[in-house]
């Protein structure tokens, strides 16, 4: 995951772009590439177009990583615990 995050932020560095891309920013981009996902559902999943759901949910991983990095947040981490808690307010059931 480390190597991958280093790639995204040469990326970004070699670009320029590292004073955009600001907390809230980052956050506006996820929202408004979640929002480029779900066009591809618009209407119906018959019209989803696989190619551009792998490039949307790239793009929401990339700025979520960047956002990550910018706080000093462990990705797998993060996730593990969010699944504890998940685990908790929504117990396994018996079926």
């Amino acid at each position: 995951m480390k190597d991958l995050i280093i790639d995204i932020l040469k990326f970004r560095d070699e670009r320029n772009w590292k004073d955009f891309h600001t907390p809230d920013n980052l956050a506006k981009s996820i929202i408004i590439e979640a929002s480029e996902l779900l066009e591809n559902f618009q209407w119906g999943t018959q019209w989803a177009d696989e190619t551009n759901i792998k490039e949307e949910l790239a793009d929401i991983m990339i700025y979520a990583l960047m956002m990550c990095d910018h706080y000093g947040f462990d990705v797998k981490t993060i996730i593990r615990d969010k699944m504890v808690k998940n685990g908790i307010k929504y117990p396994k059931t018996n079926r």
